[in-house]
Parts: structure tokens; sequence; C-alpha cells
């Protein structure tokens, strides 16, 4: 059997800004870190042009100068988390959990952005030049070509995304806990298991139809998004924001959404509790109902409403449970 070649070489990476962390036996871990946080990549290469990569990120963005030197076709399956992907000339749109993106890689370039400020997935990159020709002669009698797969899901320019694929989604789900003594073998496996699901399954009609925004949209719901964060202790109405970003209201609501997961109130409820858990614990001098004002609320029985519906406990409980003793 052929020794794997990689699809992305040490140069190509360390050419995105990646920091080599650790190599041993087909794999390598590279890290990605700017003043948004950090990310890995855990890359292993399965097959003579055939790369399985376990990415992890922990940041709301990421610059990459990468551009495709040669033919490439990957597949992108998201775990858990947001990313925004190219889907148009002057266009994105938005992957969640489940989604599953192919690309040729033809706009992989430029910044990423994370909304959730997390994104956990895999893919599996193939050099085209190199697996077309290697895969055959890893498995005799192997039916799929990687031409086929390309023609009936009609790539081009931009990402084809299926959104909930839950023919494949046990292919995906299996790769995430595999023993580290059976994972090359494992992987190989799944990498052509994967293969056959393309060439035969389904394909879901709407499986494009997901709304994209223009970009000057998504710029003005990260200012929402920014603003919100900086003014926590404040109530603004959706017409407000409308106003005052100069998007419509729709739009907004839309956009928003598809960015970040959920509504602007359920997300704005969620990191409100969230930040009034990490004062119950840091400011212990603080009483309930001024840490409610701190996130918006002024009624102390309504933020412990909140709260609770949120974090399940209580802000007394929540004290308690961690030794916080405080007269409230």
């Amino acid at each position: 059997m052929n020794k794997a070649n990689p699809v992305f070489s040490s140069s190509e990476l360390s050419e995105q800004g990646a920091r080599l962390l650790a190599r041993n036996d087909g794999c390598a871990v590279w890290q990605f870190r700017n003043e948004s946080g950090d990310g890995t990549m855990t890359v292993y290469d399965v097959f003579p042009g055939v790369m399985l990569s376990f990415n992890d990120f922990h940041m709301s963005h990421y610059e990459s100068a990468y551009v495709a030197s040669r033919p490439l076709f990957a597949v992108d399956h998201c775990r858990e988390g947001r990313m925004e992907y190219a889907a148009g000339a002057n266009a994105v749109a938005y992957t969640g959990a489940g989604d599953m993106k192919l690309d040729l890689r033809k706009q992989h370039t430029g910044a990423f952005h994370f909304p959730s400020s997390h994104y956990h997935g895999l893919t599996a990159a193939f050099d085209l030049g190199t697996a077309r020709t290697a895969l055959p002669g890893e498995l005799r009698d192997f039916p799929v070509t990687l031409e086929h797969i390309l023609a009936r899901w009609q790539l081009g320019d931009y990402p084809r995304v299926v959104h909930g694929m839950e023919s494949m989604e046990h292919i995906f789900s299996e790769m995430y806990r595999v023993p580290e003594k059976i994972r090359i073998p494992y992987f190989k496996v799944k990498i052509l298991e994967m293969l056959l699901y393309l060439d035969t399954v389904s394909i879901p009609e709407d499986s494009g139809e997901r709304p994209y925004f223009y970009r000057s949209q998504v710029e003005k719901v990260r200012a929402i998004h920014a603003f919100l964060l900086e003014n926590p202790s404040e109530n603004f109405t959706q017409e407000e924001l409308s106003r005052r970003f100069d998007l419509p209201l729709t739009a907004m609501k839309t956009c928003f959404r598809s960015a970040y997961g959920v509504s602007i109130g359920a997300w704005l409820t969620d990191y409100r509790m969230n930040r009034a858990a990490e004062l119950l614990l840091s400011d212990a001098k603080a009483g309930i109902a001024e840490i409610g004002g701190m996130v918006g609320y002024d009624s102390a029985s309504k933020f412990a409403a909140a709260f609770k519906r949120v974090m399940k406990l209580t802000p007394s409980e929540y004290r308690r449970e961690r030794g916080i003793h405080h007269d409230d």
C-alpha cells in the first residue's frame, strides 16, 4: 500500500499562521491563535491525497491567506457551533450542527467567522490530482470515482451545503470517537463509506435553500451583537436596534438567527444569565437584586425566574452549590 501523501504541506499550513504542536505516525496537530482566541486542527493523512482533519476552534474569527494551488474537494461536517461561508459574490450563509458542506475550496481565503466563538467539526479533503489515481489502488473494484461525485452534486465556485443529512450523520458521528490504536485503518473505512454514500444518496431538493445574506447586512448584525455585549444592563427593543443600525426589522431578525442560531431575545437572555453567574461567584458582596440590575433586570423576582430557566437553579442556590455565602 502506498504511503499517504499530505493534502496540505507544512509550509502551506504555516503560511496560514498555524504552528505545529506535535507530529507522529501520520498525524499532526496544528494551532491557530489570535486576539479572539485559539483553535487546533488534528490532521491525519489517510490515503495518498486524502486528509482527515478534526477542527476545534474557540475564537470569533481568523484571517487566512491560503489560496488553493491545485484542484481540491472537501467535505466539511459541523458537529457544534456555527461557521460563516461565502455563498455568492457578495453574500454569506452559515453552517450549523449537523450540516454537511461540499466545497472545491475556490473561495477558501480571507476572514473566517465563528459567530458563537466556537466551532467543532471535521474535514475530509481530497487532492484531486493525487486521490483520483491513488484511491482505486487502495481497494480493488471500488465503484466510486471522485469525478462522478463532483458531477452529481454539481459543485461550482461556491460551496453546497446540506442541512440535517440524517442518512449520513452516522458516518460523521462515528469518526469523532475512535480508539487511538485503530484510528488510521478506521478512518480509511469511513472515508470509503462516505464516498459511497455521496455517490448514491438522494440529494435533497432544498439542499441549497438556506437563507443567504449580503455582507453589509452581516456586518450590521455583528455590530448589533457587539453593541449588546457592551450594554448588558440596557434594554433595547428590537425596533430600536433596527432603527439604530439602519437594518430592516425582518432582515435583522433572520440574519441574527442564522448567524447565532437563536433569536436576539433568546441569545441576550442566555448571555445575561451566564454573565450573572460569573458575577454571583466573583462579587460575593453584591446582592441578587444588584446583580440582576447589572444584567438588565429591575425586578429581583423576574431576574431570579429567568436565571432558573437558563441555569436550572435560583441565584441563591447557584451560589450555595459553589460555596459562596451571602445574606440574600
